[in-house]
């Protein structure tokens, strides 16, 4: 009889061990409370907006981007276009000082020779052109340089409107 009474002690604890686990299982499918379920969705809220400002941010970082980089390429264009104009400029001083060498030396030897002066004159005419045209160049430069400058403060001082 003892061997009954130890089975019915051992079949009356599986069942509370059973009844308890079935406890804790309709406890946990009862899932979280409604506070819960409110501060879950607000944090998806605010992870979906912080998630969109990030997405609008690099965007506008990536446009700023473009926009530098087109701007530093025009720079580097105009200054590269600036180069090659000092250096006409330059070879063309270097062609007229050789005509003028040229010159002073004929006249020196009291030959006048008509080729000599006209070789002075284009070395000179091309000096100029070159000059100018370095000239032309700077000043695309400088106004390059200062056009966001002056539309910044003409935006600065324009009236804002309210919308």
């Amino acid at each position: 009889m003892s061997d009954i009474e130890e089975l019915q002690r051992r079949i009356t604890a599986a069942m509370d061990q059973v009844a308890f686990g079935l406890d804790k299982l309709g406890a946990a499918s009862a899932g979280p409370d409604e506070e819960t379920l409110r501060a879950l969705e607000e944090e998806r809220t605010a992870n979906a907006q912080l998630q969109e400002r990030v997405r609008a941010l690099r965007t506008k970082s990536e446009a700023e981007h473009a926009t530098l980089r087109a701007q530093l390429d025009e720079g580097e264009s105009r200054m590269a276009q600036l180069d090659v104009e000092l250096q006409r400029v330059r070879r063309a001083n270097t062609q007229l000082s050789e005509a003028c060498n040229a010159l002073r030396e004929a006249n020196s030897e009291g030959v006048g020779e008509p080729d000599l002066i006209n070789k002075a004159m284009l070395a000179e005419l091309e000096a100029l052109r070159a000059a100018r045209a370095a000239d032309v160049a700077e000043v695309s430069v400088i106004l390059a340089n200062l056009q966001p400058l002056v539309e910044a403060a003409a935006n600065a001082t324009a009236p804002q409107e309210d919308v």
